[in-house]
């Protein structure tokens, strides 16, 4: 499930193979975007933004030229491969193929994919990324806080507060700190949550399979998502599962209910 690590790992990939290098072939496969060819362009950075994705572009005169933005959604995907590698998904699947005289990047099911003539603009309003090297811890405690009668664990999604966590991060905070998602932020220790979400995501940045245990074994890198009915890892209890969130947008959510008060 894509989330701020698998944005961020993304970008690094996307980066090392596109970054000062000239595009020779631009694609989009959305009706949106059908005629528009970034053939000729440089591509002058790829950085994430909590789980968004941006391509920077400059035209053949060296003008800023829109950016590329693309979020992964629930399926989404980029995928980097030498020109002339056969794709691991189906074409029709594809939404975006960008390649150089060297690598090809082919973005599939992304769930957003769109230009930003000022994508720092368009993005403000996301809280700060934990991944960023702007990284602002005090920021967002205090985006948190202002919610106090809110669930943690829908303060947690919300990336208007804190941006990169996701639901199985937000699962695994809640139990690492000992609280119920369901728990409101005035009685939660803040500091404690983003201090954990800041580390879990930092320390899954660079991992080709997320964990939050420190295990790599497929059945032992989370502590409680997607582990409902399993024996709780510390007290042997079963894992349970829950929803929360108003109705339409509520998520699936899993907890120990005795190491999570």
């Amino acid at each position: 499930m894509p989330e701020g690590d698998t944005v961020y790992a993304a970008a690094d990939r996307l980066r090392r193979a596109l970054a000062g290098q000239v595009l020779t072939y631009c694609q989009f496969r959305v009706p949106r975007y059908a005629t528009v060819d970034f053939a000729g362009h440089t591509v002058t950075g790829v950085r994430s933004r909590g789980k968004h994705l941006l391509i920077d572009l400059a035209d053949p005169q060296g003008n800023r030229a829109p950016s590329i933005h693309s979020h992964l959604k629930m399926e989404g995907a980029w995928h980097v491969h030498r020109v002339g590698a056969r794709w691991r998904r189906p074409g029709h699947h594809a939404r975006i193929v960008l390649r150089t005289s060297t690598y090809e990047a082919v973005g599939f099911e992304l769930g957003i994919l769109d230009l930003l003539d000022d994508p720092d603009a368009a993005l403000s309003y996301l809280g700060p990324d934990l991944l960023g090297d702007d990284w602002d811890a005090e920021e967002a405690i205090r985006r948190i806080r202002a919610r106090p009668a809110e669930a943690i664990g829908l303060a947690l999604l919300d990336q208007r507060l804190m941006a990169g966590v996701g639901n199985v991060f937000r699962c695994e905070i809640c139990y690492l700190r000992g609280v119920l998602p369901t728990t409101p932020v005035a009685d939660v220790d803040v500091p404690g949550m983003v201090e954990t979400s800041r580390k879990l995501l930092w320390n899954n940045r660079t991992r080709t399979a997320r964990s939050t245990t420190g295990q790599t074994a497929p059945n032992a890198r989370t502590w409680v998502y997607g582990r409902r009915g399993q024996l709780c890892r510390r007290c042997a209890t079963l894992i349970e599962r829950g929803f929360l969130g108003d109705e339409g947008t509520e998520r699936v959510i899993y907890f120990c209910p005795t190491c999570q008060r």
